[in-house]
């Protein structure tokens, strides 16, 4: 298996849930591994993505991979930062690191294998998450965002809309791949605070972030909103997904934990488009230099 996001965050417990499992995982990290196994890979780079890939495909020596959790994530202030490819950084990271990884390691995946890609609820209006909601998933307006005429003059709130439409990005793809012989969850682990997500935002909000991973601090907001869950949940249901022991129903592609529990819901009206996730595939398969 092999996975990124794996070495902070809930995603540390997915991790180590799964090598419980006698699961061998490699992870991407930029940081070491307590756990061992990782291969140093910053997603910030494309290049670095693709010496991972050709790192990993080295140490499987022609072994299948069962399956691809894609859950490294990153929100941003602003959309000033630009990645080395000249990329914006949130999109950059969060969709078209991982859309050209999916790639390069699609001919190791083993039929049927599942591919977990980590979403939010953000990406969905009827959700009144209090971030900006997606306009688009437009991959050369997202990569370039001074180039959208819709771009948000205030900073932050542009930000926001970086983030959620890499979110979105993240069901869309699922939704295309649902069309191949991989099985495909875009997974929403809802509002888990005490991550490595808030890093770069203002002090103020990493601290509130941070404060609010306490799970006794918390339980008022996870007894009244029921998208609030802990770090043992969320990590939990990454791994029953990733081991296949969460299956999708027939015809579903996006999960969503709910009060501890996976559901299975619509997404967002936009997310459910065919033709924006074919035109989000293409544009990211320009974008990294692929055919599309």
């Amino acid at each position: 298996m092999v996975m990124t996001g794996g070495t902070s965050g809930f995603g540390t417990i997915a991790a180590d849930r799964l090598r419980r499992n006698g699961v061998r995982l490699i992870l991407g990290a930029r940081r070491p591994d307590p756990g061992g196994g990782a291969i140093p890979l910053d997603l910030t780079g494309l290049d670095a993505v693709r010496e991972f890939a050709a790192a990993v495909r080295e140490r499987l020596d022609g072994a299948p991979v069962d399956a691809l959790v894609l859950n490294a994530g990153v929100i941003r202030p602003d959309v000033a930062g630009r990645t080395a490819d000249g990329f914006e950084t949130t999109f950059g990271v969060n969709h078209l690191a991982h859309y050209l990884l999916l790639r390069l390691l699609r001919p190791v995946l083993a039929d049927g294998a599942v591919v977990v890609l980590t979403t939010s609820g953000t990406h969905d209006p009827a959700t009144g998450a209090p971030l900006a909601t997606p306009r688009h998933a437009d991959a050369e307006l997202l990569a370039h965002p001074e180039r959208d005429p819709g771009l948000d003059a205030r900073p932050r709130k542009a930000g926001e809309h970086a983030y959620t439409a890499s979110k979105l990005c993240a069901i869309l793809t699922a939704r295309s791949l649902s069309e191949t012989s991989l099985t495909a969850v875009a997974y929403d682990p809802g509002q888990v605070f005490g991550t490595g997500l808030a890093q770069n935002l203002a002090a103020p909000l990493r601290f509130a972030w941070s404060l609010m991973g306490n799970r006794v601090l918390s339980w008022p907001l996870r007894r009244f909103k029921d998208d609030v869950n802990t770090r043992p949940a969320a990590g939990n249901a990454l791994a029953d997904l990733a081991l296949g022991l969460a299956a999708p129903p027939d015809g579903r592609t996006h999960a969503a934990l709910r009060r501890g529990r996976l559901t299975w819901p619509d997404p967002s009206e936009l997310a459910r488009d065919d033709e924006r996730a074919r035109a989000l595939w293409a544009g990211s398969a320009r974008l990294v230099g692929l055919p599309g």
